[in-house]
């Protein structure tokens, strides 16, 4: 007996989360998206919001942590995955905790502002509650790539 894989119909997590970015982008945003999944089925996807909503803490992972929250009623996310398309500031790994998502999914380290593998490593910190699983270079030149074509037009 033979087993057939059917390649599923679904685009992968970070691809959405890219999109995200590429919305964020055409906004004049900096590039990051973000998603989560709560049983393999997305419950937010958002951009970069900063200069649309004037709010400083409007990152791509704070907007689906709220709204994924909302969505399911808790202000935990024990059950879900995050994909982010660049490695979360310490504001953004310190709310990751927070809301207890169980994974991290991450594209683009950030050796300048980044908070997990950089930086402050929050999930290194002793006084740290929750850590996430942690799975970084998702679709990392992807996500590299449009964050130095963002900025080099923006230079130009």
């Amino acid at each position: 007996m033979s087993s057939t894989i059917i390649p599923s119909s679904r685009p992968h997590p970070m691809a959405l989360a890219l999109e995200e970015a590429r919305s964020a982008a055409k906004r004049g945003e900096v590039p990051v998206g973000a998603v989560i999944l709560h049983g393999g089925e997305v419950v937010a996807a958002s951009g970069n919001r900063t200069l649309e909503t004037k709010d400083p803490t409007a990152h791509a992972e704070m907007l689906v942590i709220r709204a994924a929250c909302a969505q399911l009623g808790s202000e935990r996310l024990a059950a879900c995955d995050i994909y982010v398309t660049l490695e979360p500031c310490a504001m953004c790994a310190t709310a990751i905790s927070f809301a207890r998502l169980r994974r991290l999914y991450f594209g683009a380290p950030d050796p300048k502002m980044g908070g997990v593998e950089h930086g402050p490593r929050i999930f290194a910190q002793p006084t740290c509650h929750h850590r996430p699983e942690i799975y970084g270079g998702i679709r990392e030149g992807e996500a590299i790539d449009l964050l130095k074509g963002f900025f080099n037009a923006r230079r130009d």
